[in-house]
């Protein structure tokens, strides 16, 4: 655990200090890998730089070669996520999520919207941005 622990410390830093790089509201971390332990030293890092439940998505590349958008949990709230990816797509899979939302090669949403997958890293990224974009305008995409 601590051979990952450690490392994933470094990991989290540099995508959180590269978060307004990624997307200019700060709200999506972007690694360029998964399967490194992020929650936990994304809640410390927000809590040391005073701006706590800022990122929203963290959008990263799963060992499969495709890429996830998952939402960052609410703080000792078990699976309560901060912002959900959209209801309307919760549970829409492949071709119709892509028809839905616009964005090519989706492959799937989790049915309670809080982890979602795209074949590519941009299309991961567009996912994050349209959930952000519809929470500022109150709604959905509608299909």
């Amino acid at each position: 655990m601590v051979n990952r622990w450690l490392p994933a410390l470094d990991i989290v830093r540099k995508a959180f200090n590269k978060r307004h790089e990624v997307h200019s509201s700060g709200q999506i971390i972007k690694f360029d890998q998964g399967g490194c332990p992020w929650k936990e030293h994304l809640y410390q890092l927000e809590a040391a730089a005073g701006c706590e439940g800022e990122v929203l998505y963290a959008v990263y590349a799963d060992s499969n070669g495709s890429w996830r958008v998952q939402t960052v949990g609410v703080q000792g709230e078990g699976f309560k996520s901060r912002l959900p990816l959209p209801e309307s797509w919760q549970g829409v899979r492949d071709e119709k999520l892509s028809e839905l939302t616009g964005i090519p090669e989706c492959i799937f949403v989790h049915a309670t919207g809080f982890i979602g997958g795209n074949k590519t890293e941009e299309g991961a990224m567009e996912m994050a941005r349209q959930a952000l974009q519809m929470k500022h305008k109150g709604n959905e995409v509608k299909s």
